[in-house]
């Protein structure tokens, strides 16, 4: 088992984090007294308490009021770099971010490439003054209008290879069918911008098909009930779909029991490629060097099986060809 420093001190990758939920507990706080934003918090112990969550639909309106925090471009270009400065102290070396514009949008009407535009500056900043680099991953929700999403795959593909690297879908699985953006998908693929849905977490196997048919996807958010069909775990395999797993963030809205009873050991075991990943750590009081010691502690994995997960996030992310080498042979 490897201690909590060492897994610090291991240099890693991560592919499955959200920006807006990854806001420190003490910015989010500074940021609603800015922005006379109420909050049913006042201190960060009373954050932690409210990050306490029944089930999926409730984290998803905590997400939704945290968001709300965020009404200038200058909140999001602050905190990308304090968000890549929380990488570095992890080395974490690169990272693939999801960032929800539209929901910004609607709670505070910063247009979308003002937005990008300040996640440019933030990650030119962070990238800087802390060493890391950092892609984000243009998402909506499953419950957005189809012409909405249809806007936010216009901007990530007129912003690739310039900050963006993909565009994404989150949002409760099986409230808004990711067959209503269609033409979303439709126009990113047409564009060789690639896409990084969510599936597989909350609803079963049916969720990750219909991803696969919808945006021909090389990498799942979560993806973690796939071993519910064989068929699909097989798929998977030769397809060479890379999971992006978040186990305390499963444990903490209830999609799995306990550490011990999530199946990310007999995904590994079933030949899958496997990452680890954060997702939203302040929330669910992780880091991705934590979620790193707890698989150790929990299945005895050793440096060797870690550095495999490493590895396995490196050569899935949607870099160019020569950014990927180099970040391979910083990690060998």
């Amino acid at each position: 088992m490897l201690s909590l420093a060492e897994c610090q001190a291991l240099p890693k990758v991560e592919l499955h984090v959200h920006i807006e939920g990854s806001i420190r507990p003490e910015t989010v706080l500074r940021l609603a007294k800015k922005n006379d934003i109420d909050l049913p918090a006042t201190t960060v112990a009373g954050l932690r308490e409210w990050y306490r969550f029944t089930d999926f639909p409730h984290f998803v309106e905590v997400y939704t009021l945290l968001s709300q925090c965020i009404q200038e471009p200058e909140d999001i270009e602050f905190i990308v770099t304090e968000f890549m400065a929380g990488q570095a102290e992890q080395n974490i070396l690169y990272t693939e971010a999801t960032y929800t514009a539209g929901t910004i949008f609607q709670h505070a009407a910063i247009p979308i490439d003002e937005q990008i535009d300040a996640l440019r500056r933030g990650i030119t900043q962070g990238r800087r003054d802390h060493g890391v680099d950092l892609g984000i991953i243009m998402d909506f929700v499953r419950q957005d209008l189809p012409e909405d999403s249809v806007t936010i795959a216009e901007h990530a593909v007129d912003a690739h290879g310039k900050g963006v690297v993909a565009l994404g879908l989150s949002g409760i699985e099986g409230v808004g069918p990711a067959e209503d953006h269609r033409a979303a998908f439709n126009y990113a693929m047409a564009h060789g911008l690639p896409i990084v849905p969510h599936a597989g977490e909350t609803q079963g196997a049916d969720s990750i098909w219909e991803a696969l048919e919808l945006t021909e996807c090389k990498r799942i958010g979560h993806g973690i009930r796939c071993l519910e069909d064989d068929a699909l775990v097989n798929e998977l395999i030769e397809q060479q779909v890379v999971l992006e797993v978040c186990p305390s963030s499963n444990v903490c809205l209830n999609v799995v029991p306990s550490w011990e009873e999530h199946p990310l050991a007999k995904l590994r075991d079933r030949g899958l490629r496997v990452t680890l990943n954060s997702d939203d750590p302040p929330m669910f009081n992780t880091t991705l060097s934590e979620e790193y010691h707890r698989a150790s502690k929990t299945w005895g994995w050793n440096e060797d099986v870690l550095k495999s997960l490493v590895l396995n996030a490196a050569k899935a992310t949607l870099q160019t060809d020569d950014a990927r080498t180099a970040l391979l042979a910083r990690l060998v």
